[in-house]
């Protein structure tokens, strides 16, 4: 799973940097090979479910702060291990312990 998610986020990177350069022939081969590797992924959480799932992992570790952030990133991933963006979750996290 691990390696799988490695060459989906390279994918996705390499897109961003060849359409930066108006590469159409490479930005499709990178898609078509996107399209592959995303079918071995587990389906992403929606962000209601994302939600849901900060909201738990908040409440299992009993989290009252943002010093405790690291404590439910690390539940969360436990539990949906390659199922959400990591950038969006530690955001989601953040703003739940700061409130």
């Amino acid at each position: 799973l691990d390696l799988v998610a490695k060459q989906v986020k390279q994918r996705r990177e390499s897109i961003v940097q060849f359409k930066k350069a108006a590469r159409e022939d490479l930005i499709d081969k990178e898609e078509r090979e996107l399209a592959v590797l995303s079918d071995y992924l587990p389906a992403p959480l929606s962000d209601e479910e994302l939600a849901a799932a900060v909201d738990a992992a908040v409440a299992s570790v009993g989290a009252q702060g943002v010093k405790d952030m690291g404590r439910v990133m690390a539940a969360l991933t436990a539990e949906y291990k390659g199922r959400f963006d990591g950038k969006t979750a530690s955001g989601l996290v953040r703003s739940r312990l700061s409130s």
